[in-house]
């Protein structure tokens, strides 16, 4: 596939790693039969990056860099009714949505071993010499358990990562995983710089109704009986793999003002020109775009956030309304802020961290601090 032919395919609002990743992806192309490469070459990509769909990548983004093998994301399967998606594979938003106004069930599964086993043979079969797969908090799905049986089935060497995280917050340490994996690292090293990127990403998110997190699980059913009797709006967070509470907040219109407050605060910490934005939604795209036309006033030294749906699987669990914000730093090696660690380190970077059992939204309420109206990132 010539260059241009890869530039047309990835949107106008580009993130500020990608045009390196699709400079470094054509050095690794071969030459034309009987020509010379356009430009130098550069290292031989070893490691192959496997995720699932609750990174909630860019779809654009995903055909871009999946072109050539090495990455590929399994998708999550949704069943609503007795009717099972699959995320990527089927347009099923706007059925979710619909289940969900009419208190249909909807549930998520983990993929199962054997489509992580077909993408790492894939991989395999493509010279790739180890894969580096990442995958949901283990807190909250059994999908890295589900990679990691895969990974005992297949001849070629793979790391699976728990992210301890959702979401694009996944999503960036998948993005800085394909970077270092185009620098040429080495499993370790992609390992490393992928922790990274995770260690540096914050989830915040605000629900209507606690509800549907609790018929997933992800909350228990006193929170969810506490939040529908006092019409209580909590903000909530992802930390160390579970949802946590951050606050209470008595409407929707100060819930997500809050929410505002509370990523500006978060931003105006990152290394400058390091931070970045990514909202979700699902079901009030205009309250995302407004929430991210207000946090651009905020931060106007931060890129302009990425807006997306949430993916099926996640929509699923927090239900509609759900306006969730992602801060995290740039995935280009050598930016301000990034550990550059190198292979040798990689071991100390990407220890066992253990496994957090599922968390319940407790009543607690840690005092988060109020935010300045307007910050700098």
């Amino acid at each position: 596939m010539r260059p241009d032919s890869r530039r047309s395919r990835v949107p106008h609002r580009e993130s500020p790693g990608w045009p390196w990743l699709r400079e470094r992806l054509v050095r690794l192309r071969p030459a034309p039969r009987g020509g010379v490469p356009d430009v130098a070459p550069a290292a031989v990509v070893q490691v192959a990056v496997v995720t699932d769909s609750a990174a909630a990548l860019p779809a654009d983004w995903i055909r871009a860099f999946a072109a050539d093998g090495g990455f590929t994301v399994v998708p999550m399967p949704v069943m609503v009714g007795a009717e099972i998606y699959g995320e990527g594979e089927d347009d099923i938003a706007e059925t979710i949505a619909v289940a969900l106004a009419s208190g249909k069930s909807v549930k998520t599964s983990r993929p199962s071993p054997g489509q992580f086993e077909h993408a790492y043979r894939a991989a395999s079969e493509r010279g790739f010499q180890s894969v580096v797969s990442i995958h949901i908090s283990g807190a909250l799905s059994g999908t890295a358990d589900a990679a990691r049986l895969a990974a005992q089935r297949v001849d070629i060497p793979v790391e699976v990562l728990d992210s301890r995280t959702v979401g694009m917050a996944q999503g960036m340490g998948v993005q800085g995983a394909v970077v270092a994996a185009a620098d040429g690292r080495n499993a370790a090293g992609v390992m490393a710089f992928a922790q990274d990127r995770l260690d540096r990403t914050k989830v915040y998110f605000y629900v209507p109704s606690l509800e549907q997190l609790r018929r997933g699980g992800r909350i228990g059913a006193a929170a969810s009986l506490w939040g529908t009797m006092f019409s209580i709006k909590p903000i909530l967070a992802v930390e160390e793999g579970r949802i946590i509470p951050l606050e209470k907040v008595r409407s929707a219109a100060k819930a997500i003002a809050r929410l505002e407050e509370i990523v500006a605060a978060d931003a105006s910490t990152r290394p400058a020109g390091q931070a970045r934005l990514a909202v979700h939604h699902f079901g009030n795209q205009a309250e995302a775009e407004e929430l991210a036309r207000r946090l651009a006033v905020a931060l106007p030294s931060c890129p302009p956030a990425q807006i997306s749906a949430l993916p099926a699987v996640l929509a699923a669990h927090a239900g509609l309304g759900v306006l969730a914000v992602i801060v995290g730093e740039g995935s280009t090696p050598g930016s301000s802020g990034s550990t550059g660690a190198s292979d040798s380190s990689a071991s100390d970077a990407t220890a066992n961290r253990g496994e957090p059992a599922a968390g319940e939204l407790d009543g607690g309420e840690p005092d988060a601090g109020r935010a300045p109206a307007r910050a700098d990132c």
